[in-house]
């Protein structure tokens, strides 16, 4: 039986890989492992039957028999767990990658999110203009000791690991704002993960559901 992963059936950010849907699609594509997507409105988001899987209603969920998630990186860490690819071998490089995991949804991901909301809900607000410098200085901060942190390394530990995987995803929500352009080293990091195939093809099966276009198709092929 394939795990199955739930996801928007109109993604907020129009098909642009922001979801976390797409973080736990790239995980599976990295491993090689077949899974089937169950697309979900924001009404039945709501709904008792999804709230039996995820009691907050959001998405992604993710079912393997018996087995029900959520949150996107205990996802991917047990992704990780059943699958080689993800994290090393090694006992202390495998540590360090379960520390970045940690680190990018809890120390470096908050005030990105807190810019985002500033950005997209406050923008009409006569205060705007005075609040986002204070919610860009965290970001930068964040942002200026991971890029020492990184320097000129291709990845956080040595090889691509999961820690890497989180990392990038959290870092892509700041394309839009140009902070990210910054810092050359990040946004080169951010550029090598978006080069794998492996995102490549979890970024276009997200962006097929915005768009009604298999991944696969050229323009101007679909289906009648």
């Amino acid at each position: 039986m394939l795990p199955t992963i739930t996801a928007f059936a109109q993604s907020p950010d129009r098909g642009q890989g922001l979801a976390r849907d797409t973080r736990v699609r790239w995980a599976l594509e990295e491993v090689g492992q077949a899974y089937e997507v169950r697309l979900i409105s924001f009404r039945e988001m709501k709904e008792p039957a999804h709230l039996a899987l995820h009691p907050f209603g959001q998405i992604p969920t993710y079912e393997e028999g018996a087995l029900v998630l959520f949150e996107s990186g205990a996802i991917i860490f047990h992704i990780a767990e059943r699958h080689a690819g993800l994290l090393p071998n090694d006992t202390n490089a495998r540590a360090r990658a379960l520390m970045w995991m940690f680190a990018s949804v809890n120390t470096v991901e908050p005030p990105i999110l807190e810019l985002a909301n500033a950005r997209l809900l406050e923008n009409d607000r006569p205060w705007n203009t005075q609040r986002l410098p204070l919610v860009e200085e965290p970001v930068r901060n964040r942002l200026q000791q991971l890029s020492a942190y990184l320097g000129k390394a291709d990845w956080l530990d040595g090889a691509f690991s999961a820690g890497d995987l989180m990392m990038v995803s959290v870092l892509l929500r700041l394309r839009s704002s140009g902070i990210l352009d910054e810092y050359p080293n990040l946004s080169a990091y951010v550029a090598r993960g978006e080069a794998r195939p492996a995102y490549q093809r979890a970024f276009a099966a997200q962006l097929a559901v915005f768009t009604g276009k298999h991944p696969n198709r050229e323009a101007g092929d679909d289906e009648e």
